[in-house]
């Protein structure tokens, strides 16, 4: 059964990869998540539901899944040799394990599994967790899993974990002003960078743009992204070489791919800060990462584009 629902989640049929801005936006419904049982040898159920699929994005994203693990289930322990994964709670606190140690974190925050590790994830608390899930493959289209019949319930805990962690704390953020051309500041940080990883996953962002702030134009020739709103309401503008441009609204538990050279600007339209994580997928294992302001850019105003560290 668990098998059959990862294939089904995984056959999915994904968006072309340049329909509307409007069309490619997925919300998270909770109504259409899935009941899944003993995942990868874990303990008792959990509820998962497919946001994005291995064609949403150019580069070699595979799945961005969220879900809800309940009071003592979880995912079992489990080895990845093709592609990179982590899991990530945005409420609440369960245990994490990589290679076999386990830790309890709290939320919001996540552990990446790099290619040849094992992880696994359980609720060990009283209330539903909200989960979250990405996975990138090293070969597009390319996934695999080894499962070790290990449930991880009711083991020995780490009282500091000895494997990376991401922590997307609002208190590590820093202030950028007008980023990308934008407008007011921007509370940004880069949660994980490069180094973290394999594959050619590049990196994750986490940013607080404040009502009424925003984040130019701007593209990525090196890196497709996913924005993943975590709270708030804004407005995304996909803007062509030309100057055509569309906009659409997002909103909390929104996931919107943005592919290779998309210029792309972000602004907060609502009163609430809009919180927002930026997951970057290079198109290569050389893990490029490049930002070029659209001012920059040859009939844009600009004699020709940049290279660029952050977001």
């Amino acid at each position: 059964m668990v098998k059959s629902l990862f294939l089904t989640l995984i056959l999915i049929s994904p968006l072309p990869a340049r329909e509307p801005l409007a069309q490619r936006i997925v919300h998270t419904d909770p109504a259409k998540y899935r009941v899944s049982k003993a995942v990868h040898d874990g303990a008792g159920a959990m509820q998962i539901g497919s946001l994005l699929e291995s064609g949403s994005l150019d580069t070699n994203l595979y799945f961005l899944h969220r879900g809800v693990i309940p009071p003592k289930s979880g995912i079992g322990h489990h080895f990845h040799n093709q592609c990179e994964e982590m899991f990530i709670i945005f409420d609440g606190e369960a245990q994490f394990t990589i290679n076999g140690r386990t830790a309890l974190l709290k939320s919001p925050a996540g552990a990446p599994c790099r290619m040849g590790s094992s992880h696994a994830i359980y609720n060990p608390t009283d209330r539903p967790v909200q989960w979250m899930n990405i996975n990138v493959s090293n070969l597009k289209g390319s996934y695999d899993a080894f499962n070790l019949g290990d449930s991880r319930a009711d083991v020995q805990l780490d009282p500091i974990p000895v494997f990376m962690t991401m922590r997307l704390d609002k208190t590590l953020l820093r202030p950028v002003n007008n980023m990308s051309g934008g407008t007011g500041a921007v509370q940004y940080r880069r949660a994980l960078d490069t180094s973290v990883f394999l594959g050619p996953w590049a990196y994750v962002d986490h940013l607080v743009i404040t009502s009424g702030a925003s984040v130019g134009a701007h593209m990525h020739r090196e890196v497709a992204e996913v924005y993943h709103v975590m709270s708030g309401d804004g407005t995304l503008t996909i803007s062509g070489m030309q100057g055509a441009s569309e906009s659409a609204s997002i909103r909390s538990g929104d996931a919107i791919p943005i592919q290779l050279s998309e210029i792309h600007a972000l602004q907060n339209s609502g009163d609430a800060p809009l919180e927002v994580m930026a997951i970057g997928v290079s198109r290569d294992n050389n893990r490029r990462v490049d930002v070029i302001d659209a001012s920059n850019l040859p009939g844009r105003g600009g004699r020709g584009g940049r290279g660029g560290g952050g977001q």
